[in-house]
């Protein structure tokens, strides 16, 4: 049988639109003399559609768009496709997380995901019903064994431990499928590729079956899908590959009950973890600009280099035409900060403009005197000229039209080294769930073909430069030492006790993890952000702000 694999940019309820995609993609396809096409989870809507689905309009949209799919399909050319399915029974949630196989210009047999996510930045169960027992679909006397996304996900291997009492996969393999075939929407995150990659080689070796994996691209909102659609033969070897972070369509030919599979298109992927991280940052950016409905944004640049990979991410995602950086000193910047970012703008190709603020900076504290008279100076003074910046970021998005790219990353929105209106100030967190030592990496990593980032950007000790002589470490850990609480409380939830067992001396941690907990406020009030690691800030961190439990054990006495 040959299949084919539509690997798909979809935007969340851009019905019309999607479908020229699905038709092209199926068009394509015919033209390859496929013989079955598989499209992505939920492609019906794009994913994730969220509260959405509580609109009973948006629900017949995406029945209306089934049809229109299926209409796609003959007796010579089958499709399998994900969409929301209602609930009739009258018990439970009032809708299912479906996949169709549409025979003939309509569709002919359905299942439903009997595994729903709720961890992370899932919350499935708030919509969807569980499907019951998984069963194969009849296609041209092949039972097809189709399941969603997270079926796939049952296995205890991954790390030692299933989140379910039941595994789809199995049940499918069980009831008699000869061909396995998962439609996805698996989000983006650093490493993960290989994790899909390995469940689904087990379960193909497992099985002795081949196993179709199709997985959705592009950004939608805070997640990047980054595609990585495969197909494994029975002895667990990937034959087929897709593009990672963007679209393909693959065709493999392949022998239902065969002991292997023929060797086929292996796409190029990323070959590093900073390669891998700028390319999902670029998709993030260019869809979440795309599909927002801009064409070009701005950003303030400091000469430092959070700013600096920020800039650069944008020219690589929209061109540089599109990109405005906008120096903004103070009497507290050095020239060679200024020199940096307009070096960095030649580098880049970006438009740049300097626009000095300290007259506006003068203006606020002549204008405060006799209200702060006698308070000595302190970080009020140094948040004005951070909320000076941020205002002047927005009139110029208000003007030209352009959405305002934040520039903070993870280590210093983690501990509150960001100012809410301020840097804060704008549409989309860059690198919100960059580290800063990860930060450092992949501008090493984008000069490595020739300077892009300035090298004085890279060597200089990082500062926000809003007073004389300041650095960032004057009042914060190295950042080798700050990324490594960071992750290990944020992203593994360990405890203060267990990241001192790690080696991490215990002052700093019990420091950093009062931070952390400190700035959940400001986080709230945050641009969204690109999800690159296992835990970002954001949907799928949920932690109160008001509440007084940091996991220290201190005796009352």
């Amino acid at each position: 049988m040959r299949i084919a694999i539509a690997q798909l940019d979809l935007t969340i309820g851009a019905f019309d639109a999607n479908l020229e995609l699905m038709r092209s993609a199926v068009d394509e396809a015919r033209r390859g003399r496929a013989e079955l096409v598989v499209f992505s989870e939920l492609a019906t809507t794009g994913y994730p559609p969220g509260d959405l689905l509580e609109r009973a309009d948006f629900v017949d949209r995406n029945l209306e768009q089934l049809d229109r799919v299926a209409a796609l399909s003959d007796d010579a050319l089958g499709i399998v496709v994900g969409f929301v399915d209602r609930n009739p029974s009258g018990a439970g949630k009032g809708l299912f997380n479906s996949a169709a196989l549409c025979v003939g210009g309509r569709p002919v047999a359905r299942t439903r995901k009997c595994l729903l996510p709720t961890y992370d930045v899932f919350d499935e169960a708030r919509h969807f019903e569980p499907g019951g027992p998984a069963r194969p679909l009849l296609f041209r006397g092949l039972r097809l064994g189709v399941s969603v996304c997270e079926d796939v996900w049952a296995d205890p291997d991954l790390d030692g431990r299933s989140l379910y009492h039941r595994d789809p996969v199995i049940e499918l393999v069980e009831g008699g499928a000869e061909l396995l075939v998962n439609i996805s929407a698996s989000p983006f995150e650093l490493g993960k590729a290989a994790q899909r990659r390995d469940l689904v080689r087990r379960y193909a070796a497992q099985s002795g079956r081949f196993f179709v994996y199709a997985n959705q691209v592009g950004g939608n909102d805070e997640l990047v899908f980054d595609g990585h659609s495969i197909i494994v033969d029975p002895t667990g070897r990937v034959v087929v590959r897709g593009r990672d972070f963007a679209p393909d369509l693959l065709v493999y030919d392949l022998e239902v009950g065969a002991a292997e599979g023929a060797p086929g298109e292996l796409r190029e992927v990323a070959g590093s973890t900073e390669e891998e991280a700028v390319r999902a940052l670029e998709l993030g950016l260019g869809d979440y600009v795309r599909k927002t409905g801009f064409e070009s944004v701005v950003l303030g640049l400091s000469g430092g280099v959070d700013s600096a990979l920020t800039a650069a991410v944008a020219a690589r995602a929209l061109g540089p035409d599109r990109v405005l950086g906008v120096a903004m000193p103070s009497r507290y910047s050095s020239a060679g900060s200024l020199a940096d970012a307009e070096l960095l703008a030649a580098n880049l190709g970006i438009s740049f403009c300097v626009i000095p603020i300290d007259g506006i900076f003068q203006a606020y504290l002549d204008d405060l005197a006799p209200t702060f008279a006698g308070a000595a100076p302190d970080v009020t003074e140094e948040n004005i000229q951070a909320r000076i910046r941020g205002n002047i970021l927005m009139a110029l998005s208000n003007k030209l039209g352009r959405l305002v790219l934040t520039t903070g990353n993870k280590s210093e929105l983690a501990v509150g080294y960001a100012t809410l209106y301020g840097d804060m100030a704008g549409g989309l967190a860059v690198i919100s769930d960059v580290p800063k030592t990860m930060v450092y990496r992949i501008a090493r990593h984008l000069n490595r073909r020739g300077e892009v980032i300035p090298q004085s950007t890279l060597d200089k000790p990082p500062s926000a430069e809003l007073r004389p002589g300041q650095t960032d470490q004057d009042s914060l850990p190295p950042y080798d030492v700050l990324d490594r609480v960071v992750e290990g409380y944020v992203e593994r939830c360990r405890s203060v006790e267990q990241l001192v067992a790690e080696g991490l001396e215990r002052a700093t941690v019990e420091r950093v993890v009062a931070l952390i907990d400190r700035a959940e406020y400001k986080r709230r009030q945050a641009a969204p952000g690109i999800k690159l690691t296992a835990k970002a800030f954001g949907i799928g961190r949920r932690y109160p702000i008001v509440a007084d439990y940091t996991g220290l054990h201190r005796s009352r006495g």
